[in-house]
C-alpha cells in the first residue's frame, strides 16, 4: 500500500521518457511559433505535432553511434516525422531544449515539494496548537535551563517551515526560466517571438537574457534553497534524537506492531527515521556546493556543469522528497509523554526558578552580585544534597528578609511558564 504522505510520480519526473516528452514539446512548439511567423509551412508544423514521437530505446541506440544525446533524440523523431522534420530544431542550440527542459522538471519537482511542506506545515500547526498548555523543562547548551511549552517546539519549526514555504515560492519563480536564443545567446537564427511562444505555452518565463546557457546563479539558488529545507528537517530530527533517549524519554518516534529495533537487542526501539533525515540533509548541502561550483563556466558556455546537473538535480529532489514523505508522519504520529516532562521538570528540584528569584530580588533592591550570590549558594546546595530549591529559599533568611514565603511558593509555580504562551502563538499566527 503506498502511504499517502508519498508521492512515487517524483522520480517520474527524471525518467527517460518524461524528458523526451518535453523535448519533444519544446520542438513542436518552436515548430509552431516558426510557422506563425511564416518562416516554415504550417503543414509542416502540423504535421510535427500530428506525428511526432520518439522510442527511448532507440534513441539510446542511436547514441552509442553519435555520442550526443540531443542528436539521437532528433534522429529518432525524425523517423516518425519524415520529411517535415528537417524544420525541427531550426536555429536552436541543444542548450535551448536541455536548459529549457530542466527547468521543466525543476518545476515539476518543486511544485511537489512545495505541497509537501504545505502538509508539513498544516501537522506542524496541529501539533502545536495541541500541546500548548504542556509543560516541560528549556534546555540551553543540553543543561536544563527553565519550564517552557513543549508546543513551543512545534510552533518554532511551523514558523520556519513558513519561511522555507516562502523560499522555496521564491526558487521556483527562479528556476522556472527557458532560452531558446541559439548558439550564443544572440537570437541571430531564430526571432525572439519563438521563446516567448515556447516558454509561455510551458508555463515558463522567457530568460531576459542568456548565453548558450541559462546562468547558473538560478540552480544553485534552487539547490540551496532545498539544502535549507533538509536543514530544518535535520533540526527538528536532532531534537527528536535527544528527546527519544531512554534518559530523557519526553518523545518517541512512533513504533508500529511488528517493527524491530535492533537485531541483538529485543527491547530497543531507536529513532532511526531522524537519523536517516540527519544523514540525508548532508548529501543535499553537499549537492548544493556542486550548484554553486557550476554558476562560473567558460566563456558564453561549456558543459563542466551538465555532468553534475544529471546527478544533483535528480537526487536532491528525490531525497528530498522522501525525507519529506518520512518526516511528516514522524511528526504526524510522534508519541509525547507528558508524564515524562514532569518527571524531568522536576529532576533539578526547582532549580530552574532561580532566575526568577533572582529578578525579583533585584526588584525589590538588592545589587543583581549580591542577589546573584545569594541565589547561587542556596542552588548548589539543591545540587549536593538533592532537595527541594523551595526548601532552601525559605531557610535562607537573607532571602526571607524581602520575599516571604508565600511569594516563593507562587513564583516557584510551573503554570508562571505559560503566562504569555497566547501571547506567542497568536504572534506565530496560531491563536
Amino acid at each position: 500500500m503506498i502511504s499517502r504522505y508519498t508521492r512515487p510520480e517524483m522520480g517520474r519526473i527524471w525518467e527517460d521518457e518524461n524528458k523526451y516528452k518535453i523535448w519533444l514539446e519544446i520542438e513542436t512548439l518552436a515548430c509552431e511559433a516558426q510557422a506563425e511567423l511564416g518562416v516554415i509551412p504550417k503543414e509542416a508544423a502540423a504535421a510535427i505535432r500530428s506525428k511526432g514521437d520518439f522510442n527511448v530505446e532507440r534513441i539510446l541506440a542511436i547514441e552509442e553511434t553519435t555520442h550526443h544525446d540531443v542528436i539521437a533524440f532528433l534522429t529518432n523523431v525524425a523517423e516518425y516525422v519524415g520529411e517535415p522534420s528537417r524544420y525541427v530544431h531550426l536555429g536552436m542550440t541543444s542548450s535551448d531544449v536541455l536548459d529549457t527542459c530542466l527547468a521543466v522538471q525543476l518545476k515539476q519537482a518543486g511544485e511537489l515539494l512545495l505541497a509537501q511542506l504545505m502538509e508539513l506545515r498544516d501537522v506542524l500547526a496541529r501539533r502545536a496548537r495541541e500541546l500548548k498548555h504542556s509543560l516541560c523543562i528549556g534546555r540551553s547548551h543540553g543543561i536544563h535551563a527553565e519550564p517552557m511549552s513543549f508546543g513551543m517546539k512545534f510552533a518554532l519549526w511551523y514558523r520556519e517551515c513558513l519561511r522555507n514555504i516562502e523560499r522555496m515560492q521564491t526558487a521556483l519563480k527562479s528556476i522556472a526560466v527557458g532560452q531558446i536564443s541559439g548558439a550564443v545567446g544572440t537570437f541571430q537564427h531564430l526571432s525572439p517571438r519563438v521563446e516567448e511562444y515556447v516558454c509561455r505555452n510551458l508555463g515558463l518565463e522567457a530568460a531576459p537574457i542568456s548565453t548558450q546557457v541559462i546562468q547558473r546563479d538560478r540552480h544553485a539558488e534552487f539547490l540551496s534553497t532545498l539544502a535549507i529545507v533538509g536543514t530544518m528537517l535535520e533540526r527538528i530530527a536532532t531534537e527528536i534524537r535527544h528527546l527519544q533517549r531512554t534518559e530523557v524519554l519526553e518523545a518517541e518516534e512512533f513504533f508500529a506492531k511488528g517493527q524491530k529495533g535492533s537485531s541483538a537487542m529485543p527491547h530497543k526501539r531507536n529513532p532511526i527515521i531522524s537519523e536517516r533525515l540527519c544523514g540525508m540533509a548532508r548529501l543535499l548541502r553537499g549537492n548544493a556546493l556542486a550548484a554553486m561550483e557550476n554558476v562560473a563556466l567558460w566563456h558564453e558556455r561549456d558543459i563542466s556543469h551538465s555532468s553534475v546537473e544529471r546527478v544533483i538535480c535528480p537526487d536532491s529532489t528525490i531525497t528530498l522528497h522522501y525525507m519529506l514523505s518520512v518526516a511528516i508522519p514522524l511528526l504526524d504520529r510522534l508519541q509525547v509523554y507528558p508524564e515524562a516532562m514532569q518527571r524531568n521538570l522536576d529532576i533539578t528540584c526547582g532549580l530552574p526558578f532561580s532566575q526568577t528569584i533572582l529578578l525579583e530580588l533585584a526588584k525589590r533592591g538588592v545589587s543583581r552580585e549580591d542577589a546573584y550570590a545569594m541565589v547561587q549558594r542556596n542552588a548548589m546546595q539543591t545540587w549536593r544534597e538533592r532537595r527541594p530549591f523551595l526548601d532552601f529559599l525559605k531557610a535562607d533568611p537573607e532571602i526571607c528578609k524581602h520575599i516571604a514565603e508565600e511569594e516563593l511558593e507562587a513564583m516557584c509555580d510551573l503554570r508562571r511558564a505559560l503566562e504569555n504562551v497566547d501571547y506567542i502563538f497568536e504572534r506565530c499566527g496560531l491563536g
